[in-house]
């Protein structure tokens, strides 16, 4: 007689994958481009074992991916890159139609942003003209599921959305003949952790190499940039440059150009600023005086708010104080965008602005692209965040701050073709610039591996493709990479 587990897995279909396929064309600065594009979810199985007895492999999630592929291509010589955005809990959606995608959304610019019903472009930057490109929305973002009897939460957390992701990238390397083909990884925000884990897991677990990883608004420490953990004063020294930046934008910030600023705001923040904060009690009283006003000069804020936070600006309610008297507050995604506070009272923003104007265009447009462009069947919600990673869990960390910053340090010692792109935005509050070079600078590696990793600083907030310009600049940068980091480039 079949084992229960096994009679109840006859009552139901067993899941498969489901993939639409669609062809077009693209105009670029390259020539038109013709290129197919698939989307739908693929099934990740489990090896199962039952009293130390192999059973088979377990359909265990449903993954929605939206890949192209330029026609015509030989899969030897075509790199091939794998996308992904971070949260956790973000779908990636905001790669596939902000930066890398053959088409791409229209939003405005801060304080300026387009009315619904939006519009979705060709986008002549896309990095299909670098490599074909697959997204990967990992468990309960957009349209991946568990698949039925299944446990989405078993995935929500960093091992598992590791494994997964790695799962699915060797399975479609395998499929799809691309193992000889060069591959990159590109993840944004947690994005990049789940990138720098990914890329360790391939090469450990399935000795799966990879000539590039591109990290959009960098994450690798969490303790370096977040004010929850016991390095508060670090996170402060991190963060006062992007500070000054948002006030300099705003007008009440300290006078000069943008690059005077932030080269006073890091040398203030290395120097003077790190010294006072590690003197505490010690620290005279003529000199606290003296970096009280400094730091109200270059963050935009009060003396007086700055001496009762006893030096130390923790960047939400940085957010909510700037602008303050303007009865606005400004985002954490990107501190050019303004919006109404609940309250000039209120200690902390009630939402985040530029989120607020963000999320709309990208879910119209998604919601249309898949099933009138792409030819999805799929009516499921999609999920641009998950609200369930809300209790991601970081287990593999307990007792100690979550950082990733060790496995690209193996990444980098093992693989010596192995290139790294970093990017940074100036206003991006939830990845400040200064920790992600700080983290950068403290890498235990030798100058050979040093100089594999390159640096690309925009003019923007956490996502540098908002705009057209970001975006081209943003495109052309990491088309140059992808160039450079392939064989013969």
């Amino acid at each position: 007689m079949p084992e229960p587990s096994e009679s109840r897995s006859t009552d139901r279909p067993e899941p498969a994958d489901r993939l639409v396929t669609t062809r077009h064309t693209l105009a670029t600065p390259d020539g038109e481009l013709a290129y197919t594009a698939r989307t739908g979810r693929i099934v990740l199985r489990e090896e199962e074992l039952r009293a130390e007895v192999f059973r088979g492999w377990s359909a265990r999630a449903q993954l929605a991916v939206t890949a192209y592929t330029l026609d015509g291509a030989d899969p030897r010589t075509r790199p091939l890159l794998f996308a992904f955005n971070g949260g956790p809990g973000s779908a990636s959606i905001w790669l596939h139609l902000g930066l890398a995608g053959p088409r791409c959304v229209e939003v405005g610019a801060p304080g300026a942003t387009l009315p619904p019903p939006y519009a979705l472009v060709d986008n002549p930057d896309t990095l299909l003209r670098a490599a074909d490109l697959v997204f990967i929305d990992p468990m309960a973002t957009g349209q991946s599921r568990a698949v039925e009897g299944g446990k989405p939460g078993d995935y929500l957390g960093f091992g598992k959305d590791v494994e997964q992701v790695a799962e699915l990238i060797r399975l479609w390397c395998t499929r799809e003949d691309r193992w000889m083909s060069p591959k990159f990884l590109l993840g944004e925000s947690y994005g990049t952790v789940r990138a720098v884990a990914v890329a360790e897991r391939l090469a450990s677990e399935h000795r799966l190499a990879l000539n590039g990883l591109i990290l959009v608004s960098t994450v690798l420490d969490f303790a370096s940039q977040d004010f929850d953990y016991s390095r508060w004063d670090e996170a402060c020294v991190h963060f006062l440059p992007t500070y000054a930046a948002i006030a300099h934008y705003h007008g009440v910030g300290a006078p000069g150009t943008l690059p005077q600023v932030l080269r006073a705001a890091e040398s203030f923040a290395d120097g003077p600023y790190a010294a006072a904060l590690r003197a505490g009690r010690r620290l005279a009283p003529d000199r606290r005086a003296e970096v009280v006003a400094e730091l109200a000069r270059l963050t935009g804020l009060s003396p007086d708010y700055v001496d009762r936070a006893d030096l130390r600006i923790e960047h939400e309610r940085y957010c909510a104080e700037l602008l303050r008297d303007r009865g606005l507050v400004v985002g954490r995604i990107d501190g050019r965008f303004t919006g109404p506070a609940r309250s000039r009272l209120a200690e902390l923003p009630d939402a985040d602005p530029s989120m607020d104007a963000l999320e709309g265009p990208y879910a119209a447009a998604i919601h249309h692209y898949l099933r009138g462009e792409l030819g999805s069947d799929l009516d499921l919600p999609y999920a641009v965040f998950a609200a369930a990673a809300e209790h991601w869990s970081y287990a593999e960390f307990e007792g100690r701050p979550i950082a990733v910053t060790d496995r690209l340090e193996r990444l980098l010692r093992a693989n010596p073709h192995l290139r790294v792109r970093i990017e940074y935005g100036r206003y991006d509050l939830a990845t400040p610039y200064h920790a992600g070079q700080d983290m950068v600078a403290h890498l235990r590696v030798d100058d050979a591996a040093y100089a594999r990793i390159e640096h690309a600083w925009f003019d923007t907030g956490h996502m540098p493709y908002l705009d057209a310009a970001g975006r081209a600049q943003e495109s052309a940068g990491i088309r140059d990479f992808i160039r450079r980091a392939c064989p013969g480039g």
